[in-house]
C-alpha cells in the first residue's frame, strides 16, 4: 500500500479550501487556519486520514467486497473511471440515476436490458432490424451506457461507496447513508463530514488534488481485489482439481468393480461347466458297468462247469477200482 507523503499533498493542493465565508462549522477541527481569505486545510490530519481510508478499502476489497466509485465532476471523471477499470469496480462518472441504490431491483432490470442490447449489437442481429426499429434500440443503448455503463457489472449492492464531491453526489450520499453502507469520501472546507464514515479533509475542485487522492485509495482498493481474485482463482484450481481426482478415483473404482464382476461371472460359468461335465461322467458310468459285468461272468461260468465235467469222467473209475478191491 502506498503511503503519500506531506509534499505530495502540498504540491497537489489538497490543502485548499473554499473562501471563508463559505465554510462549514463542522469542518473546524480539519482546518488548520486562513489565507487570502481561503482556509487552509491540516495536511497532518489529511495525511492520517487517508490512510484509514486506504486501510479500510484494502480491507474491503480483500474480503471480495465491492466498493462503488462516484464522481461525476469534470474533474474526477476521468480518474474515477481509470482506476474503478483497474481494481475491476463499479463506477459512475456520468450522471447518478436516483434510485440507483435504494431501488436497486429496477436498477438491475435495466441493466439487464443494457447487457441484451450489447449483445444484440455485437451479434449482429441489431443491424438487421428494420430502420426506425434499429435507430431506437441504438438511441436506448447509448442512453444506458451513457447512464449504467460504470455499473453494468454490479449484481448487488456495493459494501463501500467513494465519493470525490459531498455537494455534487448529494444523492448518491443520502441514498448510502439510508441504506447504512459505508462511505469514504474527499471532503472539502464547505461540506458537511458528519454523514462520512472516513473523511478525507481535502480540496475536491482541483485536478491534481482529486487525482492523487483516487490514485492513493484506488492502488490500495486494486492491489487487495488482485490478490483476493488470485486467490480466489488458485482455490477454484484447487476445487477442480480435486474434483478431477475424484472423478478419475471413481472411475478407476467402477472399472475395477466391472473387473470383479466380470471375474466372478467367468468363475461361475466355470463352475457350471465343470459340474455339468461331472454329472455327464457320472450319467455313463453305471452303463458301462453294467456292459462289462456279463462279459467277466460268463467265463467264469465257463471254468466253473469243465471241471464239474471232468469230475464227473473220474468218478466212475475211481468208484469201480474201490469196487474191485472191496471184492
Amino acid at each position: 500500500m502506498t503511503e503519500v507523503g506531506l509534499r505530495e499533498l502540498l504540491e497537489a493542493g489538497v490543502h485548499f479550501g473554499h473562501q471563508t465565508r463559505r465554510w462549514n462549522p463542522r469542518m473546524g477541527r480539519y482546518i488548520h487556519g486562513e489565507r487570502d481569505g481561503i482556509h487552509i486545510i491540516d495536511l497532518i490530519k489529511t495525511q492520517s486520514l487517508l490512510a484509514e481510508a486506504q486501510e479500510f478499502g484494502g480491507e474491503v476489497a480483500a474480503k471480495g467486497g465491492t466498493i462503488l466509485f462516484v464522481g461525476t465532476k469534470k474533474q474526477a471523471r476521468d480518474a474515477v473511471a481509470d482506476w474503478a477499470d483497474r481494481s475491476g469496480m463499479p463506477y459512475v462518472n456520468q450522471r447518478w440515476l436516483g434510485g440507483l441504490l435504494t431501488n436497486f431491483s429496477t436498477i438491475s432490470k435495466r441493466i439487464d436490458r443494457l447487457h441484451e442490447l450489447t449483445g444484440l449489437e455485437k451479434d449482429g442481429r441489431l443491424g438487421l432490424l428494420p430502420t426506425k426499429e434499429r435507430m431506437a434500440r441504438e438511441a436506448e443503448l447509448r442512453k444506458l451506457e451513457y447512464n449504467l455503463g460504470g455499473v453494468r457489472d454490479m449484481k448487488r449492492l456495493p459494501q463501500a461507496v467513494f465519493i470525490l464531491d459531498l455537494k455534487t453526489e448529494a444523492i448518491a450520499l443520502r441514498e448510502a447513508e439510508r441504506l447504512r453502507i459505508p462511505i469514504i469520501a474527499l471532503v472539502d472546507t464547505n461540506c458537511d463530514p458528519n454523514p462520512v464514515d472516513y473523511v478525507i479533509p481535502g480540496n475536491d475542485d482541483a485536478i491534481r488534488s482529486c487525482e492523487l487522492v483516487i490514485r492513493t485509495v484506488g492502488e490500495a482498493i486494486t492491489e487487495s481485489a488482485t490478490a483476493w481474485r488470485t486467490e480466489e482463482e488458485r482455490k477454484r484450481a484447487e476445487e477442480e482439481r480435486k474434483r478431477a481426482e475424484e472423478a478419475e478415483r471413481k472411475r478407476r473404482e467402477e472399472e475395477a468393480r466391472k473387473q470383479a464382476e466380470e471375474a466372478a461371472e467367468a468363475a461361475a460359468r466355470e463352475a457350471e461347466a465343470a459340474q455339468a461335465a461331472q454329472a455327464q461322467e457320472g450319467s455313463q458310468g453305471p452303463g458301462e458297468a453294467s456292459a462289462a459285468g456279463p462279459a467277466q461272468t460268463a467265463p467264469a461260468e465257463g471254468q466253473s462247469a469243465a471241471p464239474a465235467e471232468g469230475g464227473g469222467t473220474q468218478t466212475p473209475s475211481e468208484g469201480s477200482a474201490d469196487t474191485v478191491e472191496a471184492k
